[in-house]
């Protein structure tokens, strides 16, 4: 798909409060997060989870590694205020406000790095750039988690992945990039053990892990 450059609406209030009306009405979405919560390291310590929005994933992961501190990043104040109302006083759970179209801010090691359609709006060459980032925070054996928004591999795909999920306008701040070559970036920058561990339609878990 067409890349749409310059163009993320999810700074304001209203494009962030309509996406979280919605997000538990995208079909399949629990099978691609229980594949993602499967990866996540037995001993993981440290989990940052980027573009953590409400906290989704945060709250699924806390349950499995119930031992584990988490860090939160999102630049959304909407998003971050139902995160904040979702996690309560829990200590183990760090909120951070940035915005990741810049640099990652240093924020010491990770066990692991996961990703819950966030990163497919940033224009490509940031997210190659942002992948190395990652791994460079990974502790060694560590492992990045993307369930991502991809590109299907023609219009005609894409508006029928549209209708599935049943929203009938593309968001504008998309920049939908092909699965195959997210994955060959990661090979590039490092990482290993490299695959697709779930699909639906433009839905995807890809992940990689940093080597020992």
């Amino acid at each position: 798909m067409a890349e749409s450059r310059g163009v993320n609406l999810w700074s304001t209030e209203a494009h962030a409060l309509d996406y979280l009306r919605r997000a538990d009405l995208i079909p399949h979405r629990a099978e691609g997060e229980a594949a993602l919560l499967e990866l996540l390291p037995a001993k993981a310590v440290r989990i940052l989870d980027l573009g953590t929005g409400a906290g989704r994933l945060v709250l699924l992961a806390k349950k499995v590694r119930p031992l584990a501190r988490f860090v939160g990043l999102d630049f959304s104040p909407t998003m971050l205020d139902a995160m904040r109302d979702a996690i309560g006083r829990d200590e183990r759970v760090t909120i951070i406000q940035h915005d990741f179209d810049s640099k990652l801010p240093p924020m010491g090691q990770c066990d692991a790095v996961i990703s819950g359609f966030a990163i497919h709006h940033l224009v490509h060459e940031r997210k190659r750039a942002l992948y190395g980032e990652i791994l460079e925070l990974l502790t060694p054996g560590g492992v990045f988690c993307n369930l991502e928004h991809v590109a299907s591999p023609s219009p005609r795909v894409h508006e029928r992945f549209l209708e599935a999920i049943g929203w009938p306008d593309e968001d504008p701040s998309n920049k939908l990039l092909d699965l195959e070559t997210q994955l060959q970036w990661l090979r590039e920058i490092g990482f290993e053990d490299v695959d697709c561990y779930w699909k639906w339609r433009e839905l995807a878990l890809f992940a990689g892990t940093k080597p020992v």
